[in-house]
């Protein structure tokens, strides 16, 4: 059930915000490496299927068991989470998922990664950058499986911190063999716009909005790593594809990424 089909109660707008939930089909993967539910259709008997969502929840105080509950209840199976606002760098147990987090010292920003209870034990290795970008690796049936969660920094915020957010996030993608699967989920604080303009190779044609400078530094980062915007590549409703909104206005800041090789794993 892709995010679309899913009405949220009042407690669930509270930790709404949310990006996209991405049925991602792993044709080599066999079932009993996953553990999850096997789809048989178009990829065969043997392909097995990941949800993956992206979310900025806010805070996690006081929302962390509603968080369990709703990622249960869309059937996710892996999470990036951001603005968590929890301190230090730790791991805990939410109601059958496991988190991994990395916060400040401060009561800001900060990062986190659900897996829940049939993938939890893949999990190989955790990288904490801070409290703006973490990773996880797991092995899954034939394959490596790494999820980046990234926050990057508010428009207000001065350049310095700007250029640092995306020097370490060059970094970590650097980092993983173009042999591993990749996908980043992250609040990347930018519009890339309705419009796919020069960047098709990276824009799937399917935003919302105009395009700013943020989006333009996404963008540029996608080309430079032979990635795609995973969520734009699928028509949707506006209401679908915005993912904040206040009295201001409306805007879609959320997104995911994985290489161009395997954008054909995205269904929806």
């Amino acid at each position: 059930m892709a995010d679309a089909d899913v009405e949220l109660s009042p407690k669930e707008e509270e930790i709404r915000r949310v990006a996209v939930v991405n049925d991602v089909r792993v044709r080599s993967c066999p079932r009993a490496g996953l553990g999850v539910g096997s789809r048989g259709e178009k990829g065969g008997k043997n392909a097995s299927r990941l949800r993956i969502g992206s979310w900025n929840i806010g805070t996690l105080t006081g929302k962390y068991i509603e968080l369990g509950k709703i990622l249960q209840k869309r059937k996710i199976n892996i999470a990036c989470v951001r603005e968590t606002r929890w301190k230090g760098t730790r791991s805990r147990d939410i109601d059958g998922f496991k988190l991994w987090y990395s916060g400040s010292a401060g009561d800001k920003n900060g990062v986190g990664i659900l897996v829940d209870r049939d993938l939890r034990e893949l999990v190989v290795e955790v990288r904490r950058v801070n409290d703006r970008l973490m990773s996880i690796k797991l092995v899954v049936g034939g394959f490596t499986l790494n999820m980046i969660s990234a926050y990057a920094p508010q428009v207000g915020l001065n350049q310095e911190v700007k250029k640092q957010f995306w020097d370490d996030l060059d970094e970590m993608v650097r980092s993983i063999p173009h042999t591993e699967k990749l996908f980043i989920g992250g609040d990347f604080n930018g519009h890339v716009g309705a419009s796919v303009g020069v960047y098709d190779d990276v824009h799937g044609g399917y935003g919302f909005g105009d395009r700013n400078e943020g989006g333009n530094s996404l963008l540029e980062f996608a080309r430079a790593f032979d990635l795609v915007i995973a969520n734009s590549s699928f028509p949707k409703r506006e209401e679908h594809l915005v993912t904040f909104q206040n009295l201001m206005g409306k805007t879609q800041i959320d997104y995911l990424l994985c290489r161009k090789c395997d954008k054909g794993l995205c269904t929806d």
